[in-house]
């Protein structure tokens, strides 16, 4: 390793090849050996990517992983999560259990051998498991060592063996603590303080995780519980129609084409494929890809493959039946407009490829997916030609559609009418050209906007007043998309493109900032910018550029004192705290009360401001309430509000 050195001008040549050779001297004495689960306590972030809430995430999932692969083995059909009082975590299953004989190469348990050596499983041989989701992982080892406390169970041969380690080192040998009917393995452990940012376990994370291990493997049930004081609750997961109900689940309060999923499940020699899909009247599709349980984010080969079909089925029923004019091509986004899909594959030794470790590789699956597809596709069109006919008729709807919007979609892209003053939506832009060093506030109406302008930085922050309301881009076609003045002034602003075009590199600005009033109507149009974001715009969202503005709602003056308050909470301390004497409390209905020092000091400074920036933890989640709030179906809209209406506490109507 290079060690650093003071460059200096006027030192001689001798004195700089000196400190050159000096610090070039690399030995025996540098090498440093790193034994057992050492160095994952050294570099936990080569192990599980990172040591905050994503990397405690990680830790559960690499223990719910093994037992999945039990269920995918037939030999587990329950996994119970338990977030414990003390702030550990509890996994169970009722699987065979980790081998609990001696290693005889290694003198020890295989279950202490699993928990200290960083490369021993019963995934690598085939043997153990012939599909399995664990290879990509780190096992159990890198658990136990980023672990202040581990106690693993295992219920084997009538017995209950038991061992504990702490910060990776075996307490004592594996030994038989009683006897029992159950069988299973059950591992305790508690997240080392030393190690990661937070211990605090995410209960919504691991729900939307469960959730879909459930939909994925019919007739599994898993269950979490948190018994930490104060936020007890509880679920249990439970689907028996496995990812056709998933379908069903992400398609809950659309109108749809098929009257049920289509379902086709498929297994050549140790490969398994299984796809379910509807189509609604929608204009997006969702598809979701999935290899050996994994959410397979960035697709892959088993994807290519169900496009592949999905296109090829439906371009040869419509020639076939001469539905399709002479002049009408019907393009693979076409067939899968209103679509939604779920592809779960399963293989011996996946292959994950991409930025993110998530794009199946494996070239056979593409082949085998397609084969499988077009046969079954095909065989139920043929059976169901009124839905076949609508099917198509909706595909050709979009292909005209596409068409429409050619010429609209030239203002996805950046143009030189960014330096024309007219340009709708008033942008006033800021003088450095970086993107990097740059910040874009979307402003509600023309009031505030002017404020905006005038106290704002305009080195770095441009400022988009936006007039009214933003078109509901929910259930909206394209053409009809690019018409609405406020969506063309923002996609020519920011510059990256929308859908398919959309390009980071192009983004004009670091920061996409939705300042609204904190009111009903402030609101409502941040989930119409928030919507249209990620309808159009999702890797904004994805790569973290999505921000909200929180401007204060109390202003509480007493004397020359001046303090901003951001909630209800605050202010009432500081009210209990003064007493209430002599203070004078201005509560802020919209951003046009403001002067514009007021609105620099409290909303727009660097220094001073606060904003939360826009996350998508759960893409799946995301999109069911997205469409419940603000899609077609009243009566959906209405259950949710109800359901959460406790969490609203002073609402201004």
């Amino acid at each position: 390793m290079a060690k650093n050195f003071n460059y200096d001008k006027e030192s001689s040549e001798a004195e700089l090849e000196q400190k050159l050779t000096k610090s070039n001297q690399y030995t025996e004495n540098d090498i440093q050996v790193l034994n057992g689960l050492e160095p994952v306590r050294k570099r936990p972030g080569m192990y599980i990517g990172s040591t905050d809430e994503k990397g405690l995430q990680h830790l559960v999932v690499e223990i719910v992983d093994n037992s999945i692969d039990e269920a995918i083995a037939g030999h587990c059909n329950k996994i119970e999560v338990i977030i414990q009082e003390d702030g550990s975590l509890t996994v169970i299953d009722n699987g065979r259990g980790i081998p609990t004989g001696i290693i005889k190469s290694e003198g020890k348990s295989a279950v202490e051998v699993v928990l200290t050596k960083l490369h021993a499983g019963g995934k690598f041989g085939g043997e153990g498991y012939k599909i399995s989701g664990g290879l990509h992982g780190v096992g159990l080892s890198c658990v136990n060592a980023l672990s202040e406390y581990l106690k693993v169970e295992v219920f084997q041969n009538g017995n209950r063996y038991v061992q504990e380690y702490k910060r990776g080192i075996p307490l004592y040998p594996l030994k038989i603590d009683g006897t029992t009917l159950s069988r299973g393995t059950t591992v305790t452990f508690k997240p080392d303080d030393m190690i990661f940012e937070t211990t605090d376990f995410n209960y919504e994370n691991m729900r939307a995780r469960f959730r879909e291990i459930a939909f994925l493997n019919k007739g599994l049930v898993v269950s979490l519980k948190d018994e930490r004081p104060g936020r007890e609750k509880s679920e249990i997961f439970e689907f028996k129609g496995g990812i056709v109900e998933f379908v069903d689940y992400l398609n809950k309060g659309r109108e749809t084409i098929l009257p049920t999923p289509f379902y086709v499940n498929s297994i050549a020699k140790d490969s398994e494929v299984e796809i379910s899909f509807q189509y609604n009247d929608g204009y997006s599709e969702v598809i979701n890809a999935y290899a050996n349980n994994i959410n397979t984010e960035e697709g892959g080969t088993h994807l290519v493959g169900f496009k592949n079909a999905i296109a090829k089925v439906i371009v040869d029923y419509a020639n076939k039946n001469k539905i399709l004019k002479p002049n009408e091509k019907l393009s693979g986004e076409d067939c899968r407009e209103g679509l939604t899909a779920i592809i779960s594959v399963k293989l011996q030794n996946p292959q994950f490829e991409g930025q993110t470790k998530t794009k199946l590789g494996n070239t056979f699956i593409r082949t085998l997916v397609e084969k499988v597809l077009v046969e079954s596709f095909g065989d139920y069109l043929e059976e169901n030609p009124t839905i076949a006919k609508e099917i198509v008729l909706k595909s050709i709807t979009a292909q005209r559609a596409r068409e429409a919007a050619k010429n609209a979609r030239e203002f996805t892209r950046r143009k030189s009418v960014l330096e024309n003053t007219t340009l709708p939506g008033k942008l006033a832009d800021c003088t450095n050209k970086d993107p990097k060093h740059c910040e874009i506030y979307l402003v509600e109406g023309d009031s505030a906007g002017g404020t905006a302008k005038q106290g704002r930085d305009r080195r770095f922050q441009a400022i988009l007043p936006l007039r009214g309301k933003i078109l509901n881009v929910q259930r909206a076609k394209l053409s009809r998309v690019l018409e609405n003045e406020e969506i063309k002034s923002m996609i020519t602003a920011f510059g990256c493109g929308i859908n398919e075009e959309f390009r980071e590199e192009k983004l004009r600005y670091d920061k996409i900032i939705c300042m609204t009033d904190a009111d009903v109507d402030g609101s409502h149009i941040r989930i119409l910018l928030l919507t249209f974001f990620y309808r159009f715009m999702r890797p904004l969202i994805e790569l973290g550029h999505v921000y909200i503005a929180q401007p204060p709602l109390y202003k509480l003056t007493r004397g020359k004192e001046i303090a901003y308050f951001y909630n209800d909470d605050d202010l009432n301390a500081e009210l209990n705290r003064l007493g209430n004497k002599n203070v004078e409390l201005q509560r802020y209905k919209g951003l046009g009360e403001m002067s514009n020092e007021q609105l620099w000091e409290t909303t727009m400074s660097p220094e001073h401001r606060i904003l939360l920036n826009v996350k998508m933890e759960d893409v799946i989640e995301a999109d069911a309430i997205f469409n419940t709030l603000m899609g077609d179906n009243p009566e959906l809209r209405r259950e949710f509000i109800e359901q959460n209406a406790t969490i609203v506490k002073d609402l201004d109507v």
